[in-house]
């Protein structure tokens, strides 16, 4: 698109104006694409595709927003969240959006962060000098270490204006006061998956008015955290987009077919580094998220012939909970989990009894350390089919596991391949925040809850739950009904008859 760099600021503002609602056009207006003697000389073909089908998602939501301002109804923020591999354009991205945002939306505001300062200043910065010095009205704005402003109004250094702000826990202030009520406030998380959850918290603050804007980039290097949950739990919210650096047009194809032939098309490196995919677990993550996700979108058929059992994890703090779960075969969906806080060993006693009159399980497992040993009993006294279960106690398989706990979770986490379970956002968070180690014997060892605490993570009262009805073998109806059947069902599919 030819340009006129020289076009007299009344007329150029009213161009630049008109671009409100279509920063595609804004992006091969505003840069000398394909001409002599400038940086984009070899670049005439401007875009990539990936940043067409990002600004064009833009734009139809820009024109909805519009529309709903007519009819006097709140503007929706715009979520989205970008994960690659290398080399796609991403800081590109990140600087088009704030020239575009900047040089049509008068005093705009929005905040940009990384996870480094390194990478904050000396790259996504430091690409925004670059695309402004090449912008047709680089005139109207200054940028210094930390503020890029417009010049057109004497207060545009506060009203008008992009800050750089290296994230800290301690001092969230930048991030959860951003609000712009008579215009756009706009969140800008470059190398999204290393920024910890607290900013994101603080940072949905700057949502609630105004034009908001919220775009997040990164490689998804991390299988947990904020940056990962937009693409699972929190989808709903987000414009997601995974970006193969294959099929960009700047990539080096040469060295990245190289990755792949070195490290495999399905690896994690290269799930990470080129295919913009998630890796399938945290180095340390127990149980890992696509394991859990198609467990919550599987559909079963009922089984009738399976036994139902039910796990019983007891709350030992203020802040956890006491959880019933139950568990027919494959199925972990269809009797919803029964979730108490502040109640005695007494009460729960009762309402444990009550839902095991109401469904009759085949078997209760309750996890009977501490104060679990009172609900225990009292269960027992009363005439429930029992068994406690320790935890910390000797695994079956000894060899393998550290201790019973680990085990119960490992049996899950394959039961998990074919089972399926609710859409549950306690139990979600429970399955895939545990990490896991070695001991000394070379034996798997789950996290402890206390552990996970100091993380910032719940005790997994959910988790241990559903695990705890897998401490032992328990035989379908179908197979303790025929005693011939029981040794063919065995000698077949033992798998079914100890995790039905």
């Amino acid at each position: 698109m030819d340009v006129d760099h020289h076009d007299p600021k009344g007329q150029m503002a009213e161009d630049l104006f008109g671009f409100y609602a279509d920063p595609l056009d804004f992006v091969w207006y505003a840069f000398p694409w394909g001409e002599k003697g400038t940086p984009l000389e070899m670049f005439p073909e401007g875009p990539d595709v990936w940043h067409m089908e990002l600004f064009k998602s833009i734009s139809d939501h820009v024109v909805e927003n519009l529309n709903r301002k007519e009819r006097g109804e709140d503007m929706l923020p715009f979520q989205c969240a970008v994960a690659s591999g290398h080399g796609i354009g991403k800081s590109a991205a990140v600087s088009w959006l704030i020239l575009w945002l900047m040089s049509t939306r008068p005093n705009a505001r929005g905040v940009v962060t990384a996870n480094t300062s390194n990478q904050l200043e000396g790259k996504t910065w430091a690409e925004l000098a670059k695309w402004h010095n090449m912008l047709v009205n680089k005139e109207w704005f200054k940028w210094t270490a930390s503020k890029f402003y417009c010049l057109m109004q004497k207060d545009g250094e506060k009203n008008w204006m992009f800050e750089c702000v290296p994230w800290s826990e301690e001092r969230t202030e930048a991030f959860a006061g951003l609000h712009n009520a008579s215009s756009s406030a706009v969140m800008i998380f470059d190398e999204a998956s290393a920024i910890p959850d607290k900013i994101w918290e603080v940072s949905e603050g700057a949502m609630t008015d105004g034009e908001p804007f919220w775009f997040t980039f990164g490689n998804p290097t991390r299988n947990t955290g904020r940056f990962r949950e937009c693409f699972g739990k929190f989808r709903h919210r987000w414009l997601t987009k995974q970006v193969d650096s294959r099929s960009v047009r700047i990539t080096n194809k040469g060295l990245l077919d190289g990755w792949v032939e070195d490290y495999g098309d399905d690896s994690d490196f290269v799930r990470v580094r080129i295919k913009g995919q998630f890796p399938r677990a945290g180095a340390a993550q127990f149980v890992p998220v696509d394991l859990v996700e198609e467990a919550q979108d599987r559909e079963l058929e009922p089984d009738e012939g399976a036994a139902l059992t039910l796990g019983v994890d007891v709350a030992r703090f203020g802040d956890d909970q006491s959880v019933l779960y139950f568990r027919r075969g494959r199925d972990g969906k269809s009797i919803p989990a029964i979730k108490y806080r502040g109640v005695d060993t007494m009460q729960l006693s009762s309402y444990v009894a009550e839902a095991a009159d109401k469904y009759q399980p085949d078997l209760i497992f309750v996890d009977g350390v501490g104060v679990g040993g009172a609900v225990v009993d009292r269960l027992k006294q009363l005439g429930y089919k029992v068994v406690d279960v320790n935890a910390g106690s000797k695994a079956q398989d000894t060899q393998k596991y550290s201790n019973k706990r680990a085990e119960m979770w490992d049996r899950m986490r394959e039961w998990l391949l074919g089972g399926c379970i609710p859409m549950d956002q306690e139990l979600y968070d429970d399955l895939i925040g545990p990490e896991y180690r070695y001991d000394k014997s070379n034996r798997i060892l789950l996290e402890r809850k206390d552990e996970m605490k100091k993380r910032g993570l719940a005790s997994p009262d959910c988790g241990d739950a559903l695990s705890l009805t897998f401490a032992q073998p328990v035989a379908r109806h179908d197979v303790r009904h025929s005693r011939h059947g029981m040794k063919r069902r065995v000698a077949r599919d033992v798998d079914y008859v100890i995790f039905s």
